[in-house]
């Protein structure tokens, strides 16, 4: 891992220009990752599931993220080494091995995937789980996967979401059970259509009116 200070506002990022070669072996990254991702789903997660739930949810929980580490310890395998991407992480160090909230901004809609990248050299990437929109659980075979690894679904109301969260997180009070809380506060993905639409109401009930980022929901 490569540990940098945070860039500075004259820094110029560097782009590679997409070439056939480039756009191929994306493709490929990207086919290898989701057909593994159903193998897993389908044959693999249920036995640690339906099968050792019924003795230990604690040892159904290491063997469900064991599974999950291992598939996704591909990522940073094909985005890091196969697709040439470097990934710079600067700022306060996160302990190893440890019980940790994140809480991210959204810019793009892949922003949960370079958080595997850190949770990998922390030892924790089997253990990472997301608050997500209950949108998302209804996905072909990826709801089910989200279910299976115990993400947490929110419809974004309060008066609905907080006894949502209570029943879930009361299930990891045990300190023994690792935990990477992910959190994205915009609740969405940052466009620009967006951020009219989220300064609009800022400043309408009297926020912030934001930028870079879409108002916290």
């Amino acid at each position: 891992m490569e540990v940098c200070t945070p860039l500075k506002s004259d820094s110029r990022l560097k782009h590679r220009s997409m070439t056939p070669l480039r756009f191929l072996r994306g493709v490929i990254c990207l086919v290898v990752f989701l057909s593994t991702a159903f193998m897993c789903i389908v044959y693999l997660s249920p036995l640690a599931v339906v099968g050792l739930r019924l003795i230990s949810i604690r040892y159904s929980r290491k063997a469900v993220s064991f599974f999950f580490g291992l598939w996704l310890s591909m990522w940073p395998f094909l985005f890091e080494k196969i697709n040439k991407t470097k990934v710079v992480f600067s700022g306060d160090s996160i302990p190893m091995r440890e019980r940790v909230l994140l809480i991210a901004n959204h810019r793009t809609e892949v922003d949960w995937m370079y958080l595997w990248d850190l949770a990998l050299r922390k030892g924790r990437l089997g253990f990472i789980k997301y608050i997500l929109k209950s949108s998302l659980m209804k996905l072909p075979i990826f709801g089910w996967g989200f279910q299976i690894l115990e993400f947490i679904a929110v419809e974004r109301k309060w008066e609905i979401d907080e006894q949502i969260l209570q029943q879930n997180l009361s299930t990891f009070r045990d300190p023994k059970d690792p935990l990477w809380l992910s959190l994205f506060p915009e609740g969405t993905d940052y466009n620009e259509q967006k951020c009219k639409s989220s300064q609009k109401f800022a400043a309408e009930v009297g926020l912030p009116v934001l930028t870079n980022v879409l108002l916290p929901k």
